[in-house]
């Protein structure tokens, strides 16, 4: 398989990190607006369901320093990457590549320890849309080996007691992801739909859901991607930072 390099430059925050990616597991602009979204603090226990090449756990660890984050992976080849990811960064005292289901995580990470959960899921339920070739692709974009149930299920049993699930979908998928949540005992709480522009349809929803939480739910103003001139929006400017390439097409 052939690897390749992203670097997300130093800026202010002053780390140069190497994301390694490939034809099959690499990132796009959800990973960057689900990290932003999400955010944390310096004490949080974190952890990224679904990880991929590790590229969100290793945006929190760039933006905001938590205390450690845990980056699960359930596909071999891209679990390798993360590991790759996390050594040449040299966050390997903050970032902890686990390989392994989601679903059947065990001891891995102890139950009610963390303090915030993210994942970018599949987007599409099994049986729908066109099935890439190859495997990999199928499993990042189809809910074959992970329902959005299962993401929660997980995230519930490994949150404290108001922790945090941040996510991200398709706009379609929204009554699918807050029955899911409450399902779990996870409020949804805060919202935020993405566009790319004011007058276009969202193509992307952001959620935050608090475990064990009382029901109040914040819509956040529209998040716009584009100016009408093409260029990128002074929000995703700063939500991209000093990153040096994002691949549009990378679902």
């Amino acid at each position: 398989m052939s690897l390749a390099y992203e670097t997300l430059g130093t800026g202010p925050l002053g780390r140069e990190l190497r994301v390694c990616v490939s034809p099959i597991h690499k990132f796009g602009t959800d990973a960057f607006l689900l990290a932003d979204f999400a955010g944390a603090r310096r004490k949080d226990l974190c952890a990224d369901l679904g990880t991929g090449c590790g590229i969100i756990p290793m945006i929190l660890y760039k933006k905001y320093f938590p205390k450690k984050i845990y980056a699960v992976e359930l596909q071999p080849e891209a679990a390798a990457q993360c590991r790759e990811t996390v050594s040449c960064s040299g966050a390997e005292e903050t970032v902890f590549p686990i390989e392994g289901d989601l679903r059947r995580l065990g001891d891995a990470i102890p139950a009610g320890s963390l303090d915030l959960v993210t994942c970018n899921p599949p987007y599409k339920t099994a049986g729908t849309g066109l099935l890439n070739e190859d495997p990999g692709r199928q499993l990042a974009r189809h809910e074959l080996s992970c329902t959005i149930d299962d993401v929660c299920a997980a995230a519930a049993r490994i949150l404290k007691f108001g922790g945090r699930l941040c996510v991200c979908h398709r706009p379609e998928r929204l009554a699918d992801v807050v029955c899911a949540m409450r399902a779990h005992n996870i409020e949804p709480k805060r919202l935020r739909f993405a566009a790319k522009n004011a007058g276009a349809l969202p193509w992307l929803f952001l959620m935050e859901g608090k475990l064990g939480a009382r029901p109040f739910l914040r819509t956040e103003p529209l998040l716009c991607s584009m100016n009408p001139d093409g260029s990128f929006t002074d929000e995703m400017l700063k939500i991209y930072g000093n990153i040096q390439s994002v691949d549009e097409n990378s679902r």
